[in-house]
């Protein structure tokens, strides 16, 4: 298994002349994507970095992302993919903790950049500066050869703690995912034209690179957020018969846009989903909408995109299938396992586990959470779940207190610390309730001081300064105590259970909160 960047050398081969990537009216073939990522690999070299060095990318879809992402691989270099969202104190943590060498953005981050960055840190913004820096490089560097257990893609997923952790996926790691998702999820052709909706830092960078590796043309999706009608309509211009990835919510999205765009959708031979759990109905109508074009995966940052597939053109799209995370990928060992790590009886309820070449390496500079989560040679997820006698994986709960919304994690813990800093509340407990268009939403429970008039609006005005938007409570719940345990732990699942069940139940004087629209 080679430095993951020769994919790209291969697609060359075959597929110079063909288009590579697409992003608004600039086109990229693969012969000219090839010669960027070398002089961008070259420049990192003659910069002063060294093989090892972590380059953060802080920026919006572009085809800077893909150069910058391949460079780093094709330098020996492990790329940190940051989410566009965060706020500069999550960055700036992010960067820290990685030790980026280099950190390149793009205009609309500036800002939070400047807050984050340190004074070792250098950076390199979008733009002239870095058509400079490209201009430097030479176009004949060779793709770095490495062990295949070097560290590639640097994932920083956060924790019930609320630090986040970085996973570090090695070259073997990202090409096991990559020959899974050609096998088994969306087998890639040089004549594809697959569009990119979803952030090149998570899922969309990760499902690239066999779609790169195929040849296909790639259409990274131009718009400033995700507008369903405008996407439907991309899809029937430029003849898309891939859509790389979607969360659910953006399924819905666009179910719920199509009655008024009337969009001809009839190319799409693929669409691959998952990041969070899908309604029943809002499957049955995308089946009956879209067709059985789709495939759902299920997987964490430190397993990526490669614990289990369901794909619908396999069999009968009935609701039981419909409900299920799939099956294991062949080579991907999946187990429902006790406390004690031994394995359930089928229709048992356990830990769902995972071993395989597409489980991390561990843990960046964490030890202990490494040996926590690779305990006995299992991935041990923090989901629940249970097999059927079919061999399907149904996902039933989380035993970590991570919120999905919108197909994107929210670390409770982050969003209480932002409130907590605030004069007005004495204690909060955050928790995710059930959101028929994202899946989950955010919602705290709040326990003012005694001489504060604190009002829900002042609250998620003030975590937007904090913390990303989306992490943001949607709603807040006033209450005068919080249910604690013999030993003083919050009892997050009962706050939530109670709040969900019906408001007042908390306390004779609590009262719901929400913001103005």
């Amino acid at each position: 298994m080679p430095n993951i960047a020769t994919t790209l050398t291969g697609a060359r081969r075959l597929h110079a002349e063909r288009t590579a990537l697409r992003y608004a009216d600039r086109h990229l073939t693969y012969g000219e994507l090839d010669d960027a990522v070398r002089r961008f690999a070259s420049a990192l070299l003659s910069s002063g970095l060294r093989p090892g060095d972590r380059v953060a990318v802080f920026a919006k879809n572009c085809p800077e992302y893909v150069i910058t992402m391949y460079g780093a691989f094709a330098a020996g270099m492990v790329i940190v993919p940051v989410n566009a969202k965060l706020a500069g104190p999550e960055l700036a943590v992010i960067l820290e903790d990685s030790e980026t060498r280099l950190l390149v953005h793009d205009a609309a981050s500036a800002a939070p950049v400047e807050a984050a960055a340190g004074p070792d840190l250098a950076t390199l913004r979008i733009g002239p500066a870095f058509d400079r820096f490209l201009a430097v490089g030479d176009p004949d560097q060779q793709v770095a050869d490495l062990d295949e257990d070097t560290v590639a893609w640097l994932f920083y997923t956060s924790g019930t703690t609320g630090r986040p952790k970085g996973a570090m996926l090695t070259h073997r790691n990202l090409t096991a995912m990559m020959w899974l998702e050609l096998a088994n999820v969306c087998d890639y052709r040089a004549e594809d034209v697959a569009l990119h909706v979803t952030p090149l830092s998570h899922g969309g960078g990760l499902y690239l690179l066999g779609a790169v590796a195929r040849g296909a043309t790639n259409l990274v999706y131009s718009g400033s957020s995700f507008v369903p009608g405008e996407v439907l309509q991309l899809i029937e211009r430029e003849g898309v018969t891939v859509i790389a990835f979607l969360a659910p919510t953006m399924i819905v999205m666009l179910l719920d846009a199509d009655a008024e765009s009337a969009a001809d959708t009839s190319s799409l031979r693929r669409a691959v989903y998952g990041g969070a759990p899908m309604h029943l109905d809002h499957a049955r109508r995308m089946v009956d909408r879209f067709g059985a074009v789709f495939v759902q995966i299920y997987g964490q940052g430190e397993s990526p995109m490669t614990i289990t597939y369901l794909d619908l053109a396999e069999g009968p799209v009935d609701d039981d299938r419909l409900i299920s995370a799939g099956v294991p990928h062949p080579g991907v060992e999946v187990a429902v396992l006790d406390a004690d790590d031994r394995p359930v009886a089928v229709g048992g309820t356990g830990e769902i586990c995972v071993r395989g070449d597409t489980v991390m390496r561990g843990y960046l500079g964490n030890p202990e959470a490494t040996a926590a989560t690779l305990r006995n040679g299992w991935l041990h997820t923090g989901d629940v779940g249970r097999f059927d006698e079919h061999g399907r994986l149904t996902l039933l709960d989380r035993s970590k207190d991570v919120i999905i919304s919108g197909g994107t994690n929210i670390y409770p813990r982050e969003v209480e610390d932002a409130l907590l800093l605030h004069p007005g509340v004495r204690q909060v407990v955050v928790f995710g309730e059930p959101d028929e268009v994202w899946g989950e939403s955010v919602t705290a429970a709040v326990v003012r001081e005694a001489v504060a008039d604190v009002s829900a609006d002042e609250l998620i005005e003030w975590c937007r300064t904090r913390i990303a938007g989306f992490k943001k409570p949607k709603r807040v719940v006033f209450v005068d105590e919080l249910p604690r345990n013999a030993y003083g732990k919050v009892l997050r699942r009962e706050v939530r259970d109670r709040l969900v069940a019906g408001v007042g139940q908390l306390s004779s004087k609590e009262r719901l909160a929400r913001p103005a629209m």
